[in-house]
Formats: structure tokens, sequence, C-alpha cells
């Protein structure tokens, strides 16, 4: 899978060409401190799969709108542009360039938390859906209306990165199937809704999806 990584630099002035014209140029001394420069530039990057944040009651398809949102890079995290030569504010955002025939998605359950000094899973509910058809792609996209089946689904059981296993749901010959250790269960499409998450008390133990694997249909 190819992620196109887009950043527009943010070094922009007011545009002064209409007020210029006005009153002239040689009376037009703002030009010289407020006229800036837009850049734009794009870098594509090869990915096994994608890594999204995770909010409560919400749907991967928010997730993955989330992931391709325009994202500010200032402070520390302020784009080097080449052009300047320095580092300038900048608007970053990211495009699916290429779709891949099996699709990836990482929910990003584990979160550090500052207060307790220690990383802790993230139980929201996040709706997965049967049927997936990715939107967040660049406009050069191929294919761009492929749809994707749910296939498998890794799920971590416990309440926190160090606590509990992982099962596995596959998705095989038509039926569904968990696998957890040795024993393996045939269940109902419908079951999978199980593993959503928590609607609320995300520190409780709980057995949510973490990672989700969707085939191409064509």
């Amino acid at each position: 899978m190819t992620v196109r990584n887009i950043a527009s630099i943010c070094n922009m002035g007011t545009n002064a060409s209409a007020l210029e014209k006005d009153i002239g140029p040689e009376q037009f001394p703002v030009n010289e401190h407020y006229f800036g420069l837009v850049n734009v530039s794009s870098k594509d990057e090869d990915f096994l799969d994608l890594s999204v944040d995770v909010e409560q009651n919400t749907s991967i398809t928010h997730c993955l709108r989330d992931f391709s949102n325009t994202e500010t890079l200032c402070s520390e995290q302020k784009y080097y542009c080449e052009t300047c030569c320095s580092k300038q504010e900048a608007q970053k955002r990211m495009r699916v360039k290429k779709l891949p025939m099996i699709l990836a998605l990482h929910l990003k359950r584990f979160k550090y938390m500052e207060q307790l000094h220690r990383y802790t899973k993230l139980s929201y509910r996040v709706v997965f859906p049967l049927e997936l058809r990715l939107f967040n792609t660049s406009s050069d996209a191929v294919n761009l209306d492929r749809m994707y089946d749910l296939v498998a689904v890794v799920v971590h059981c416990g309440s926190g990165p160090n606590r509990g296993h992982y099962i596995t749901i596959v998705k095989s010959h038509g039926f569904w199937l968990l696998f957890d250790d040795d024993i393996v269960e045939k269940i109902d499409a419908q079951a999978i809704e199980e593993f959503y998450g928590l609607t609320s008390d995300i520190s409780k133990n709980s057995e949510s999806g973490y990672i989700l694997f969707y085939q191409s249909r064509e």
C-alpha cells in the first residue's frame, strides 16, 4: 500500500496584488514584509498497514477520515522547507495512492498516560463493517471504487498491553471461525459486534478489535 504525504508550507502572507494596483508599486512598502510563499510538496511512502487513532463510540470510517485530516505542523514539529532552507509552519495530510489487495488497519488502542507513567488500553467502541470502501485516496489513485470484505480480526483481551492475550477471528469458506489458543469455535457474523469495544469504563477488561484485515473483491 502506498500513502502520499502532502505538505503545504504556510509561510504565506497577504495577497497584495489588488492593493498594489490601486496605489502603485512604488507606494506599497508592505510587500516586502507581508508577501510570502506557498510551496506544496508530496512524498510517496509504502506501508504494510494503516495505524489509526481511536475515539469513543465511533467507526473505522471515522478513524480513516481523521487519519487523512489536515494537520498543522508548528513549534518543534515544523516542516523543513528545501526552498526556504529553514523550518516553517506547514499543513500536512495523507492520502492513499495505491490500494492494496489486503488492507490491514491497526487500531491504536494503547496510549501512554503521563499521569500513570505507563501505557493503558483504550477499550473504546469502534464499529468496523463487514464491507468497506476507502474514500481517503489521492486524486491519481486507481481503482477508487474498490470494495473490501472483512476476512480477519485480531482481538486483544485484557486491560493493558502487558495483560491478557490475543484471539483471532477468521472467515474461511464462508464461515466465521474464532481461534483461542487450541480452541476453534464457529460463530455467526453478528457475533463480531461483541468485539467492537466498550461504550463506557474504558479501563475495564475487554475483548476489542485490534487489527482488521480486509480483502479486495478484485
